[in-house]
């Protein structure tokens, strides 16, 4: 049996609903919401982290496939005839369109046997646990999932040969001096807490400039994704989801066990790539 579910602000947190339906239904429960229940990851809200989708400006869309202007970078031979270039690198891009998709993203869980009668740690555990791998499974997906950002073909590398914050520091130059804003970066953990956290006055500097700091193990340790998320990008969100009992792909677990599926329809359309760099080390 399917449950529908609107989100609202007195309404029954995603794990409650579906802590409701596996009660009534067990193995056929599958609840279905009309947002994207990721809006509603509430875990981390006493200890703030950004999330990748939290960089993008949202547009709902309601078709499996959307069409964007874009812009791409020219050939030097190409911006060489170009008036100013020069002094606007941006004079020299080309403009056309670019098709973008909206898939699924998955999250999963085994519910443990002492939970299947327990409705309160039931919907705790699918809160805090669910919703967290359907979090992570989403900031794979928009950062190097197959049409994740750093998968665009025209985002530049941009190797640096000093420390780590000299290279995420010449990625914001650059985003400058193409004309934009270095609006936001996605670091790994590592790189935030070694090269990043108590570095003076960076932090408060980076804040000061208005630059969001998303942390996640999605980039490669040494590496950043940064670039001018608010303007670069959109988040094409669906507007749906589900989370059911289904049976997991060979591989998901360790262990055999009843497996709950949470799923979002999204995907993220990058019509500046021009406006990112992928920061390695040299």
């Amino acid at each position: 049996m399917t449950a529908a579910a609107q989100h609202t602000e007195v309404e029954l947190s995603p794990g409650e609903q579906f802590a409701r339906a596996y009660l009534k239904e067990r193995d056929s429960a599958e609840v279905r919401f009309d947002f994207t229940i990721t809006d509603a990851f509430k875990p981390t809200q006493d200890r703030p982290r950004v999330t990748v989708r939290n960089l993008f400006k949202k547009r709902l869309v309601d078709t499996d496939t959307v069409r964007v202007w874009c812009e791409s970078r020219s050939t030097a031979a190409e911006a060489a005839g170009v008036h100013e270039s020069g002094l606007r690198r941006e004079a020299a891009f080309k403009f056309g369109m670019a098709e973008f998709s909206v898939a699924p993203t998955r999250g999963w869980v085994q519910i443990p046997d002492e939970l299947a009668d327990d409705p309160e740690g039931l919907a705790r555990f699918l809160d805090y646990r669910l919703l967290v791998r359907l979090a992570t499974a989403e900031n794979q997906a928009l950062t190097i999932g197959e049409k994740g950002v750093l998968s665009h073909p025209e985002v530049a590398k941009l190797p640096y040969r000093g420390t780590y914050v000299d290279g995420v520091l010449a990625a914001c130059d650059e985003i400058e001096q193409t004309g934009a804003t270095a609006h936001a970066m996605v670091v790994n953990p590592r790189d935030y807490y070694t090269h990043m956290l108590g570095a003076g006055s960076l932090l408060g500097d980076l804040a000061r400039n208005g630059t969001v700091i998303s942390r996640t193990r999605m980039v490669e340790p040494g590496c950043a994704l940064v670039g001018d998320f608010a303007v670069a990008a959109q988040l094409l969100d669906a507007g749906r989801s589900v989370i059911k009992v289904a049976e997991p792909p060979e591989g998901t677990f360790a262990a055999p066990g009843v497996a709950v599926c949470a799923e979002i329809y999204e995907g993220v359309a990058v019509h500046l790539p021009t406006h990112f760099f992928h920061v390695i080390p040299a």
